[in-house]
């Protein structure tokens, strides 16, 4: 049970969407890079389990806006762009079809350098074999 190819998607349809490279670029990463620029979107956790009947997968993804803007509002705006493209988004995945993708939870707040703004933007997505 990988959440790679859900991860892969979301990266792709992020990097697609007008919105989100107006401010991150293609600064949209699957996993934290060593040295990052700033805006940026990082997928930094993900979680997978079985659903009770039939091989459903229930994927919880996280995703990390970072903004060193000098305030609030360019994180703000970046995890709005996040969550208005992956709402209810239908990416195509290898290996397996995608039910359902929901963005339930997104929040922002001081990092805790106080020159960082952070963004958490959570996914939910239902998978099953195809």
């Amino acid at each position: 049970m990988t959440d790679k190819p859900l991860i892969d998607a979301v990266v792709a349809t992020l990097k697609a969407a007008p919105a989100v490279t107006a401010l991150a670029g293609q600064r949209i990463h699957a996993t934290s890079p060593r040295l990052p620029t700033y805006p940026c979107v990082v997928v930094t956790r993900s979680e997978g389990r079985p659903l009770p009947e039939g091989d459903g997968i229930e994927h919880v993804l996280t995703l990390t806006c970072a903004s060193r803007f000098g305030g609030p509002e360019e994180a703000r705006a970046l995890v709005a762009a996040v969550r208005a493209a992956l709402h209810d988004a239908k990416p195509s995945l290898s290996g397996r079809r995608l039910v359902t993708l929901r963005v339930p939870y997104a929040d922002c707040f001081a990092g805790a350098d106080r020159e960082t703004t952070l963004g958490i933007v959570r996914v939910r997505a239902v998978t099953e074999l195809p």
